[in-house]
């Protein structure tokens, strides 16, 4: 998956983890975060879930974005 790319996590990460996820753009829905931005190919989507599996975050879901 690449392109315009949202991931959804459960709870509020503090925006200042922005920098940590290659830019993302952080927004919050509920008790959950949203990570939105633009991700290169699958080596840039996968280097993005493997910092949320080392953070121990809960994943939600990965979607793609229409634009």
């Amino acid at each position: 998956m690449k392109g315009k790319t949202k991931i959804t996590i459960q709870g509020h990460l503090d925006k200042k983890w922005k920098n940590r996820f290659g830019g993302m753009e952080i927004s919050y829905e509920g008790d959950n975060t949203n990570l939105t931005g633009n991700l290169k190919d699958e080596a840039h989507m996968h280097g993005v879930l493997n910092i949320i599996r080392d953070l121990n975050l809960k994943l939600i879901s990965v979607n793609s974005v229409e634009e």
